[in-house]
């Protein structure tokens, strides 16, 4: 039986370096952001790779989780999501069988590293809105959701993997903590555009403070996640 750990997060955050790590594993298949194809269908967005994600992933909610379905053949099975790709009306009942946790960080670092990329920042407040609702979710009905936040991981990044197998239910492996620098044939259609730092890593980069200085439209985007970030904060998992 395949074992599903499910990560949630916003964009512009380690979650392709969580995908590197958890995929690292010698008993772990890693998908990467499965819902995002549907995503594009639905709303229409024009992303970078657009055409290539729409024809390489699944366009529609039922066909994505077939796919998940139909892709258990390790023991477990990592699925890296960024938050805002689900609709907005969608309910959350597909994650119970899931084991999920959520990866947070600060706002103000995300719209700024966001907003080199791409013009449109409402998608960070949007994730942190469907994170939020993910956790009272799953919380309401007793099953964990452990909460990660990027600083902690780059501060600490083995005793923080431990922690958070640990509340998943699975082994640290010490593979987790490096790997070889370069594409990997889970990453999405998409990479090109955005992996580039990734791709350049072999490991967790350290922790560093960045002094930020955010225009009046990024502050504001910022502060609209400011209230999810800090509910989630509050109850992440620590050492």
């Amino acid at each position: 039986m395949t074992t599903v750990i499910s990560m949630w997060s916003g964009p512009r955050n380690i979650s392709t370096t969580m995908m590197r790590s958890f995929g690292n594993r010698a008993d772990t298949r890693a998908l990467d952001e499965p819902f995002y194809a549907c995503y594009l269908a639905q709303t229409g967005a024009d992303h970078p790779y657009r055409a290539e994600t729409l024809a390489a992933y699944p366009n529609d909610f039922q066909s994505v989780i077939r796919w998940i379905d139909g892709e258990k053949s390790h023991p477990t099975l990592f699925l890296k999501h960024i938050a805002y790709h689900l609709a907005e009306d969608q309910g959350f009942g597909f994650l119970e069988g899931w084991r999920n946790f959520l990866l947070i960080r600060d706002p103000r670092a995300m719209v700024a590293s966001f907003s080199n990329k791409y013009e449109d920042v409402t998608p960070i407040i949007r994730s942190y809105e469907i994170e939020l609702r993910i956790f009272e979710h799953l919380t309401a009905r007793g099953l964990p959701c452990p909460i990660v936040d990027a600083a902690d991981m780059l501060t600490a990044p083995e005793a923080m993997l431990t922690s958070l197998c640990a509340a998943l239910g699975v082994s640290f492996d010490p593979a987790m903590l490096a790997w070889k620098a370069g594409p990997r044939p889970e990453d999405g259609p998409w990479a090109p555009h955005w992996y580039d730092a990734v791709w350049s890593s072999d490991g967790f980069r350290p922790y560093v403070e960045k002094s930020l200085t955010l225009n009046s439209d990024l502050e504001s985007a910022a502060a609209g996640a400011a209230d999810a970030y800090a509910r989630l904060h509050a109850a992440r998992l620590t050492i």
